[in-house]
């Protein structure tokens, strides 16, 4: 009877800890690093062709940006597949890759910071056709900046049996 009971609960618990994160996690929007590489790469080129254009101005800055945000997409990316591969079993006993979400939470703050920066530079070039594929590339960015957030909130508050314990550790 007690055998029964507890494996009664057992499956219970495992079913709210395995099943239901799966299902809340489809709900927010998936963020791979393939998707990651590609709409940076896209980014990068087109604020590359926009630094060819505007010779002499901002050129120099755009183009500065464009390949900081370059250097960066690999560990971004790299940083996004490790959360998303980490072992079920692992995540619910221990939680999430803290320390990977911190280093993604770092480099969404030098992205916004890169975004700030474009902004000003936007209102400073000299092309009207520009200004307008700069607004456009900062929208994009912003986009990839709030899927990222929202793709490491939804990973960090992920339940965890003693996650609260690794916690304590990793601050």
């Amino acid at each position: 009877m007690k055998t029964n009971i507890f494996i009664g609960f057992l499956i219970v618990f495992l079913m709210f800890g395995f099943v239901l994160p799966v299902f809340a996690a489809k709900s927010a929007k998936a963020v791979t690093g393939d998707e990651h590489r590609s709409t940076v790469a896209n980014f990068v080129q087109t604020l590359l062709n926009v630094a060819d254009r505007e010779k002499g101005g901002i050129g120099e800055q755009v183009k500065a940006i464009a390949q900081e945000q370059g250097q960066n997409k690999e560990e971004t990316a790299d940083q996004i597949e490790s959360i998303q591969k980490r072992n079920k079993v692992k995540t619910f006993l221990i939680g999430t890759n803290y320390k990977n979400i911190g280093a993604l939470r770092s480099e969404m703050v030098q992205v916004r910071n890169r975004i700030e920066k474009l902004t000003r530079l936007m209102e400073q070039a000299e092309n009207q056709e520009d200004k307008t594929v700069l607004q456009e590339q900062i929208q994009i960015m912003q986009q990839e900046a709030t899927n990222i957030d929202a793709f490491f909130k939804t990973n960090e508050s992920k339940f965890s049996l003693f996650g609260w314990f690794v916690k304590l550790f990793n601050r």
